[in-house]
């Protein structure tokens, strides 16, 4: 028993599942991740396309297979008239408004393009965009209402 007497033992409860806010944290850190892998793919002259399953039904023998299809990753950016690079962050079909009025992020180049995705991927993280992705859920989620 003295290796149990040199851990820390507490009394801790795995939760089920994840609370609300921490599972569109992490829904949303997935999607700017996929944002950073196509700015640093095209930066490189590459193409990205992540696989997703999807299951289909063989039409002669009625069986089920799963197999991998390319997913499309629209980019979050653009050229503005200035010539700089505009960023916005998007939740679902919304794009969050990052400061009050402001809805985007302009960088020079391809490489700050990374580092600002990456940026915003800590703040995300942090919880720093909470109040935007609640708004921006809610408005989504009113859309499926009747």
């Amino acid at each position: 028993m003295t290796t149990l007497t040199t851990l820390k033992l507490v009394a801790g409860k795995k939760p089920r599942e994840l609370p609300a806010v921490q599972r569109r944290r992490n829904r949303l850190s997935t999607r700017i991740w996929e944002q950073i892998q196509l700015a640093q793919s095209q930066a490189q002259g590459d193409t990205f396309q992540p696989r997703r399953w999807r299951s289909v039904r063989d039409a002669a023998t009625g069986v089920r297979t799963a197999i991998q299809v390319p997913r499309r990753v629209r980019a979050w950016w653009w050229i503005s008239e200035s010539g700089k690079v505009c960023v916005s962050v998007r939740y679902g079909s919304r794009v969050l408004e990052l400061s009050r009025g402001k809805s985007a992020v302009e960088v020079t180049d391809a490489q700050d393009l990374v580092k600002t995705l990456e940026a915003l991927k800590l703040a995300v993280e942090s919880g720093e965009l909470d109040a935007q992705i609640e708004v921006a859920s809610g408005a989504l989620r009113s859309g499926f209402k009747r």
